[in-house]
């Protein structure tokens, strides 16, 4: 019997096709030295492979046996990240205000709670969201499903980004949002994309089969 992804567990088969990885769920990979010094113990304790830090802001830990799971996710007492699956991935986003000199917007903030709300909920395919709280785009919103770049006087929105073999730039549906503004455009994109898109079908490729003049009709509508 072939080994799988652990969905469930959250839980990735590593390339030896008999260990796992798992990633608890880290809100912008902002954390504190308890959680810290607690990953580290677990990962000593299972005799894990190896600590990585993960492109999505999180903390993988490495080379773990199936029958450990459960014993590991009971000792971490924490959430599995969403790294795999048809679901809303975790959102990345930068310091912005809260900490870096250049933020123009609260990324932190804005980041938190989209996290909040849409963090591994199901949808047609992955779906990718990035804030960045300035143009200089440390959270890759240009290439994210939705993205949102911190401006002088508000936030841009940019959807339908992604990387991957055909890799696609976000267009920009709206420009200079206000934070409160922002949630009910977002959530609207999430409902357009979940109700009219095709399983498998990414954001991105949505647009392109509708057309970003529709789509922004359906947003608005």
């Amino acid at each position: 019997m072939t080994k799988k992804d652990l969905l469930e567990k959250g839980a990735v088969l590593q390339r030896d096709n008999e260990t796992y990885a798992i990633a608890p769920h880290i809100p912008g990979g902002i954390v504190n030295s308890e959680t810290l010094r607690k990953i580290a113990d677990v990962a000593e304790k299972y005799n894990a492979q190896a600590i990585k830090l993960t492109s999505s802001q999180r903390i993988a830990i490495v080379g773990l046996k199936e029958d450990e799971i459960d014993r590991v996710w009971q000792d971490l007492e924490m959430k599995p990240g969403a790294a795999i699956g048809l679901c809303v991935r975790s959102v990345k986003f930068c310091p912005g205000t809260t900490f870096c000199k250049r933020g123009q917007q609260d990324a932190v903030g804005v980041g938190m709670k989209l996290d909040d709300l849409y963090h591994g909920m199901d949808l047609p395919n992955k779906l990718k969201i990035g804030v960045s709280g300035c143009p200089n785009s440390c959270a890759e919103n240009h290439f994210r499903d939705i993205g949102i770049m911190g401006m002088p006087k508000g936030f841009k929105i940019e959807v339908g980004g992604m990387g991957g073999i055909k890799p696609r730039i976000g267009d920009t549906l709206y420009d200079n949002i206000d934070e409160d503004d922002l949630y009910p455009i977002i959530d609207k994109v999430v409902k357009v994309y979940a109700e009219g898109a095709k399983k498998h079908e990414r954001l991105g490729a949505y647009i392109d089969r509708v057309g970003i003049e529709e789509f922004r009709l359906q947003v608005e509508g």
